[in-house]
């Protein structure tokens, strides 16, 4: 078995936010819970930390090993990048030992929308 790897491009497909801007109409109920528990998701500044370095790291993608020195333990770690992936902010892929993360491509789209408040 071969240890090389083929890097593939990653396809971003065409983010599609959620909601409205808050400023142009009222969120349905639906909307609120789901842009609620991700807002809750960041309110943890480990969590915000670790979606920042998800999201900036080159290539999109971030292996665990690369970004879990945020002060805390590495299970701690783990408790909080479930806690991102159960709110929709990240995605995961085991390879081999190590699990990669990305952020979910319309997430950032649709929270940017959401707090758009200029329209």
């Amino acid at each position: 078995m071969s240890n090389s790897r083929v890097e593939l491009p990653v396809l971003a497909p065409e983010a599609v936010p959620c909601c409205p801007p808050l400023t142009s109409a009222e969120l349905s109920e639906a909307d609120a819970v789901r842009m609620a528990a991700m807002f809750k998701a960041l309110g943890d500044p480990v969590r915000l930390r670790l979606f920042s370095k998800v999201a900036s790291h080159p290539g999109g993608e971030a292996c665990v090993c690369d970004i879990q020195d945020v002060g805390v333990s590495q299970p701690t770690v783990s408790h909080h990048l479930k806690k991102l992936r159960e709110a929709g902010l990240l995605a995961s892929e085991r390879r081999g030992t190590w699990v990669y993360y990305r952020v979910e491509p319309s997430v950032l789209a649709g929270l940017a929308q959401l707090l758009d408040l200029d329209r």
